[in-house]
């Protein structure tokens, strides 16, 4: 009974702030706020939604939005879970959900099966690389983002979901109804030797409850391959659990030095502080990007403060505020993930971005030039006395920004369409081109396949076709290469699955070719961090 009430509560002073602006006409501004207020006014907010709302009101979902509603009028980070999100929350860190077996993007204005995983009911059913998702149990996503689309396909185990499809070369929309069945997620994406005695291992896919035990294997690994420098990547990795973020670091820190201090208004804990007794001491580059978040940041902080790797790429999200899960209607299972403290970097530097003066939209999506410049204010020094920023995520040492070029992005959305079009075979004289299964790649290799004159011709003629593209000739030829490397990733995608595909796109990484050029600069931060140690 306290936790609805509770609930109610929330309630009622999230509408009081997201139907102020009609309320505040009804009382006098000088009227002090008090809980009979607060549901006066709810009371009367939510008589006149349902007496005169134009459709039917949906009580449920007014109540989680007004919930929700409040939360962000806190911060950004602090949100309110439902039954199924929370559910779907906790299986995630455990590195598991069940689902059907797909990896997923929007591209092209709709949500298309990017892969297949193996043994996995999608591969099963017959899904393919390409197929368009227009309906999940019989509800249009086509104007769904992602994230969206994959928490309609998730669920409970052994459910059914139903799902309508797009496929090039069928004249109407196929229907697949799958069973759901526990499906892996791994953190690591890809672990191999990418130059001689330079392995990569890209933690690309959030902080769960395996993500030390992956990384660990991943080393072992490439250490019998003969690695010397090791790239890491956390490009894209939002974060999650503290605790693997800690024993992430702490496997190339010495024991007892800092990786985070969490601060909060009311309380502070020790320092977490690295753990391991025999850590890595070889040179370590780590790569990041606007998308690099919360844990990894922890990660890349940590080992930039304390001189023990070069972080290259873009900075960092600036996601700095600590969430605490706090279950609410026990027998609902639903949840508010409150912000209740700050993560600090071992120089003390503040890992979170202001948000005070941005829009959710701008604060999520719309990074401008302000929020990805240098920090200028103020300065804290790693261990070897370089200068650190605080207050806006992590600067790398070496700055590659992502090319932001508007020919390669349309460049980008024409090879998807085509090789969707040609591993159907429906691009006259590749029929022998169609691809019905992903096959499993050689272990350790990036599979081959030779896009030739013929492939480029046959591509060149599908994007005069499609004049949605808006790409000139002269564009075409001027990122021809672009082009051919993004035909190659697809068709290899398609074929091979998205590691094999995502190892394609590897070799024409220019992030990652910085990084590889940056790794004599990492030998050198050892090699000083080796010297002060001898003398220490």
């Amino acid at each position: 009974m306290r936790q609805r009430t509770a609930v109610l509560t929330l309630v009622l002073i999230s509408v009081v702030v997201g139907v102020g602006n009609i309320l505040v006409n009804r009382a006098s501004a000088q009227q002090p706020t008090t809980p009979a207020r607060i549901e006066r006014d709810f009371q009367e907010a939510y008589k006149l939604a349902k007496n005169y709302y134009a459709g039917e009101v949906d009580t449920t979902r007014l109540t989680e939005s007004a919930i929700q509603g409040m939360l962000l009028a806190l911060d950004p980070h602090s949100s309110y879970l439902d039954a199924k999100e929370f559910a779907e929350m906790r299986r995630e860190q455990e590195s598991r959900f069940y689902g059907i077996g797909v990896n997923i993007n929007r591209r092209n204005g709709r949500v298309h099966i990017l892969s297949v995983l193996p043994n996995t009911p999608a591969e099963e059913a017959g899904l393919r690389y390409g197929d368009a998702i227009l309906a999940v149990d019989d509800i249009p996503v086509v104007d769904w983002g992602t994230s969206q689309v994959a928490r309609k396909v998730r669920g409970e185990r052994h459910t059914m979901v139903k799902l309508t499809i797009e496929r090039v070369g069928e004249p109407a929309p196929l229907t697949f109804h799958i069973r759901r069945q526990p499906v892996p997620l791994p953190s690591v994406q890809n672990a191999f030797m990418i130059r001689p005695g330079v392995g990569y291992i890209g933690l690309t896919r959030g902080f769960q409850a395996t993500t030390i035990d992956e990384l660990n294997e991943a080393i072992s690994k490439l250490k019998a391959d003969g690695m010397e420098s090791l790239i890491l990547d956390l490009r894209g990795n939002p974060g999650g659990l503290l605790n693997q973020a800690v024993q992430v670091a702490s496997r190339f820190l010495q024991p007892g030095e800092v990786i985070v201090e969490v601060k909060g208004r009311r309380s502070s804990r020790p320092p977490y502080r690295a753990l391991s007794s025999n850590p890595d001491d070889f040179p370590l580059v780590v790569l990041i990007n606007q998308a690099s978040a919360s844990a990894s940041e922890i990660v890349a902080g940590a080992l930039q403060d304390h001189d023990r790797a070069l972080i290259v790429g873009e900075p960092s999200f600036g996601k700095g505020l600590v969430q605490t899960v706090y279950p609410i209607m026990r027998g609902e299972g639903g949840a508010v993930t409150l912000s209740t403290a700050r993560y600090y970097t071992p120089a003390g530097r503040l890992i979170q971005r202001d948000y005070s003066k941005l829009s959710v939209y701008d604060y999520y999506v719309s990074r401008g030039p302000n929020q990805t410049q240098k920090k200028t204010g103020p300065a804290s020094t790693t261990d070897g006395g370089r200068p650190v920023y605080s207050g806006g995520g992590i600067d790398p040492d070496v700055l590659v920004p992502t090319p932001n070029d508007p020919v390669r992005a349309k460049v980008f959305a024409a090879t998807f369409e085509f090789v969707r079009h040609l591993v159907a075979g429906q691009i006259q004289g590749y029929a022998s081109w169609r691809v019905t299964r992903a096959q499993t790649p050689r272990p350790d290799t990036i599979p081959e396949v030779e896009i030739n004159d013929g492939v480029w011709h046959a591509f060149r003629q599908f994007v005069d076709k499609r004049r949605e593209f808006q790409l000139s000739a002269a564009e075409l030829e001027t990122h021809k290469q672009y082009a051919l490397q993004r035909i190659r990733e697809e068709v290899v995608t398609a074929r091979f699955g998205a590691e094999a595909g995502n190892r394609v796109a590897l070799t024409h990484d220019e992030q990652l070719e910085h990084a590889v050029r940056s790794v004599p600069q990492a030998k050198e931060l050892v090699k000083n961090l080796r010297q002060a140690k001898s003398k220490s």
